[in-house]
């Protein structure tokens, strides 16, 4: 029962991650958390109930403020696995 309630606040307040993709080059991030690991060929981001993973060449990441993060090189996957 909490579990959806807190779903629910999330979605009202705009507080689940949003991704914003341009092409393979350039994803912005809303509402993310932390960087947990971070190299050219590999990202794992935290963000509430995610892990998002980002795999690809020359990953460079830009501008961490206000929960934000933009990620620039070449994109080739994305994954997202949920926290238990």
């Amino acid at each position: 029962m909490f579990k959806k309630i807190t779903d629910k606040s999330r979605d009202i307040l705009f507080m689940n991650p949003t991704f914003h993709i341009q092409s393979n080059k350039e994803l912005y991030i809303e509402n993310c958390k932390r960087i947990e690991e971070y190299n050219e060929v590999y990202m794992r981001l935290k963000s509430d109930g995610l892990y998002i993973q980002i795999w690809g060449c020359n990953l460079k990441a830009f501008d961490f403020r206000t929960n934000g993060l933009i990620i620039r090189g070449k994109i080739e996957r994305i994954e997202f696995l949920e926290k238990r």
